[in-house]
């Protein structure tokens, strides 16, 4: 999109991008925009997020306040031992593999979601939040077609999506699951998101919802009680800032994980000089899959991210492994990748970068709110130690990243992504492109991707590398041609504003990404 616009947003669906837009058309900001489209991604994206998860939101402000808010899901305060627990695997077939996720009450960790959008508003907002609300409302109320992407993930969920009578009348309302075209009524959300819009997000953590929420768990075999939803807390943290090339980065910092990874891959990209290598070409790719090898080294190994610096660039560029290392960095979320990002920025310079998730669901719905639980107890990624033995009372690490690239500290770019581990080389690919390789946002985010982690080198369709086998890794390396552009990966939905002061954006088009500008 080349014309004049005063805001742009970037979503996972058409219906996501135009709550938000909306309300820049009423006059409130990129931060009014976000929560609209977070809300409505309830409802549009129901296969990847939901009011029961929990994400992250980098805030730069036109007063140059920079924000993270992590809203992430927690674990609860204390482990039971003598309850058998609602826990149980299901199996989702991608067509060529099938993998193991685990659901029930017990896979459930403390939502953050509702908590986060609320605190958002309440900090950064300016329209009234029932306004706010309203187009998720009507999606909710009166129903949103299922497009083929969300189709896609309802049927690879299906084991999910169908396990409890409630997830059922949603997605499955004559007994066979919804297809491409029908439409997806979540009436019972409607009314929810409604009262809590006049209520407010306590009456979710402490009020009746959180009641009925708290005595199914404790009757059916769940973890939570009052106490871990009363004391949760949505946590402002300083986002993680790093230069690249003269411009100033910001993104999620620890606990959690992908926002180091990033850091860390970059500065390793920082001593190449890009105007010796053509971009595109397989010494291009060579290099970047040696950092994302190198970093992943770092990721299992503990490598503090500020550490790095010129002695580690050098060993990156001779190949060597790294072995100074101090900081563990944790697991990643989960392979599928069930998660959807949002990047907007307004007229004042306000922007806002987005990232929620609920896992794949634990398929318990809330009786009578339309609202599916998290499984982030139940996934294998977020546990190392093995089910049922995480910390008490911890914020989750996640490997989600929204980012924002600050030039004479103001947003240039924005932009974040759903898919897992991915979500590390799926950023710093795209960051890569437009600052090294000049692309524009939408070339960018098309252009094919690599990815290389546990021994397993991935090539997107559109891509021939040759002359491998001088990369030190390769002979241990299985290496994986996809014949086509997949969810796999990630989904980057990416808003850039560029110097002549005109935006322009990109949805993804492996995730159904869209824009809309107003």
């Amino acid at each position: 999109m080349n014309q004049i616009s005063r805001a742009t947003i970037a979503a996972g669906h058409p219906k996501t991008a135009e709550a938000g837009i909306e309300m820049l058309k009423l006059g409130g900001n990129a931060f009014d925009g976000a929560v609209a489209a977070i809300l409505a991604s309830f409802v549009t994206e129901t296969g990847l997020t939901s009011a029961a998860g929990g994400g992250f939101l980098l805030a730069h402000t036109h007063t140059h306040q920079n924000i993270l808010f992590d809203f992430f899901v927690q674990t609860p305060q204390h482990r039971k031992t003598q309850t058998p627990m609602d826990f149980y695997p299901v199996y989702v077939d991608f067509g060529g593999a099938v993998q193991e996720f685990h659901i029930g009450l017990g896979s459930m960790g403390i939502p953050g979601n509702l908590a986060g959008v609320f605190e958002v508003h309440r900090k950064l907002g300016t329209l009234p939040f029932k306004v706010i609300a309203e187009p998720a409302i009507h999606y909710a109320k009166n129903g949103v077609k299922l497009n083929p992407f969300q189709h896609y993930l309802l049927t690879i969920l299906k084991p999910i999506m169908t396990a409890s009578p409630e997830a059922r009348r949603v997605y499955a309302p004559s007994g066979e699951l919804l297809q491409v075209g029908d439409t997806v009524f979540m009436k019972d959300f409607a009314a929810t998101l409604a009262y809590l819009a006049e209520t407010g997000a306590r009456e979710f953590y402490e009020g009746d919802i959180a009641h009925q929420f708290v005595k199914d768990c404790q009757e059916k075999g769940g973890y939570l009680t009052l106490a871990d939803l009363k004391n949760y807390r949505v946590i402002e943290r300083p986002p993680l800032t790093f230069n690249y090339r003269g411009h100033t980065l910001l993104t999620n910092p620890p606990p959690s994980s992908g926002g180091t990874l990033i850091a860390f891959a970059l500065e390793l990209l920082s001593q190449i000089d890009w105007n010796k290598i053509e971009f595109g070409s397989d010494r291009h790719w060579q290099l970047l899959a040696q950092a994302m090898q190198l970093t992943n080294v770092a990721r299992k190994t503990g490598y503090d991210a500020h550490l790095y610096k010129k002695d580690v660039a050098a060993k990156f560029l001779s190949s060597e492994q790294l072995t100074t290392c101090k900081q563990q960095f944790t697991r990643a979320v989960n392979k599928l990748g069930s998660t959807t990002h949002i990047s907007i920025i307004d007229k004042d310079g306000n922007a806002a970068s987005v990232t929620t998730s609920n896992g794949e669901g634990s398929s318990y719905m809330i009786p009578g709110t339309g609202i599916m639980v998290n499984n982030m107890l139940g996934e294998a990624d977020l546990n190392p130690s093995g089910f049922h033995q995480w910390p008490e009372n911890c914020r989750i690490s996640s490997m989600m990243a929204p980012t924002m690239v600050l030039k004479n500290n103001s947003p240039e770019i924005v932009l974040g992504s759903g898919g897992s581990n991915r979500i590390r080389t799926t950023i710093l690919q795209v960051i890569s492109n437009i600052i090294d390789g000049h692309l524009d946002v939408k070339t960018a985010v098309e252009n094919p991707r690599i990815h290389w982690e546990n021994n397993q080198f991935h090539l997107e369709a559109g891509l021939a590398v040759d002359n491998l086998e001088n990369l030190p890794f390769m002979p241990q390396t299985e290496l994986i041609q996809w014949q086509e552009k997949n969810m796999y990966f990630g989904g980057v939905n990416a808003v850039r504003k560029r110097e002549d002061g005109t935006l322009e954006a990109a949805g993804d088009p492996r995730r159904n990404g869209a824009i809309a500008s107003c």
